[in-house]
């Protein structure tokens, strides 16, 4: 492993992966390897290197993803490339070895290469672009390029989220960071379309950073980004915020709903819809005062974090929210949080009849209390 390492910290950030590849047929003797990426709508899993995405759900490679684990099936090794809880792809490599030792050594090297790829990212467009099955509209982009990543995951808990339409999102995000002691997580929802709406939201995740990195409380984090908002469109834009912070010690949440999305908990197999105060968007009115809340998690607890692009989606004859959302969310009961954000998009997709014309995000958090 420490020739492996030392290539992948060597190569040239958009020769990551072929310096890898050869190194493990050195090492290995690997015949083949590929890296294939998860795309935006977390719907393919894309080889680098070109070559047909993987779609179908009962392949190796996408139970590798899905599982968290080595995959063997006619010959190939099928690894999965996480980086601190976020799924990059799977590493294909075949002939499989015989060697349980062996195995265990190139799961360990596809580790290692989840870790470079999140280092070269910003210096090479190759990994981004490689992930895509289309193009992203300007306004996705400046949305992909805000997030802290699509999952996350510790002792304490696992974080997952989503944005859709993947291609042509707008408005929609979220934003997390955690110390060991307390995770914040937020959600919001720009007004208007396009890259306005973008910028919106990029001026009001940047601001709720701020914020918090200069040690804020949550109430006063958000009449900075209030104040920010309003001082540069005068109450003409605003921004739809759920700003949480959770206790990892304790899961005692505290919240602040400023025209937010919808918060709902699993527990124990039944829906709970979490009420909420409800105060202004940020930036709707100069020198909004607001005030948090506090509520608590039980051990095991999964939030749901849903927009209303979620919740207002319609059939030809009933709403999601009314019919389908809480049937949608227990089902989700036995799946890691990534993928119960895509299982409850896919009923969200299947419900509507059609991939989502309006913006929607999706947060899914396991609190383990550990």
């Amino acid at each position: 492993m420490t020739d492996v390492r030392r290539t992948l910290a060597e190569a040239p950030a958009d020769l990551v992966v072929e310096r890898f590849g050869a190194e493990l047929t050195r090492a290995y003797g690997a015949a083949e390897t590929e890296l294939l990426q998860v795309d935006y709508r977390l719907a393919a899993l894309v080889p680098l290197h070109g070559g047909d995405p993987v779609v179908g759900a009962g392949s190796p490679a996408w139970r590798c993803f899905d599982h968290q684990a080595p995959v063997v099936q006619d010959g190939v090794f099928y690894l999965p490339v996480t980086h601190r809880g976020e799924r990059l792809g799977v590493l294909r490599l075949a002939p499989a070895p015989e060697d349980p030792e062996r195995r265990d050594e190139l799961a360990e090297a596809a580790t290692a290469l989840a870790h470079e790829l999140v280092a070269v990212r910003p210096g090479t467009d190759k990994y981004a672009v490689g992930a895509r099955t289309r193009r992203l509209t300007l306004a996705a982009e400046m949305q992909w390029e805000l997030l802290p990543g699509r999952s996350r995951i510790r002792p304490s808990f696992s974080l997952a989220g989503q944005l859709e339409p993947a291609y042509a999102v707008r408005g929609d995000s979220f934003d997390w960071a955690d110390d060991g002691q307390r995770l914040w997580l937020s959600t919001v929802n720009g007004m208007g379309e396009g890259v306005t709406a973008s910028m919106l939201t990029c001026l009001g995740t940047n601001a709720l950073r701020n914020a918090r990195r200069a040690g804020l409380e949550l109430a006063d984090q958000a009449a900075l980004a209030d104040q920010a908002i309003y001082a540069y469109h005068q109450g003409i834009q605003h921004l739809s915020a759920l700003l949480l912070e959770l206790d990892l010690r304790t899961g005692v949440v505290t919240a602040v709903d400023a025209g937010s999305p919808r918060l709902l908990v699993l527990r124990e197999g039944e829906v709970i819809e979490q009420p909420l105060d409800d105060q202004f968007p940020l930036g709707m009115f100069d020198g909004t005062i607001y005030q948090s809340q506090r509520f608590e998690l039980a051990v095991g607890d999964r939030l749901f974090i849903v927009s209303d692009g979620v919740v207002d989606a319609t059939s030809r004859t009933a709403r999601y929210a009314d019919t389908a959302l809480h049937r949608s969310i227990r089902r989700t009961r036995p799946l890691a949080p990534l993928e119960a954000v895509r299982s409850l998009l896919g009923d969200l997709r299947a419900f509507v009849g059609s991939d989502l014309i309006d913006d929607a995000v999706v947060v899914c958090l396991d609190w383990r209390g550990i």
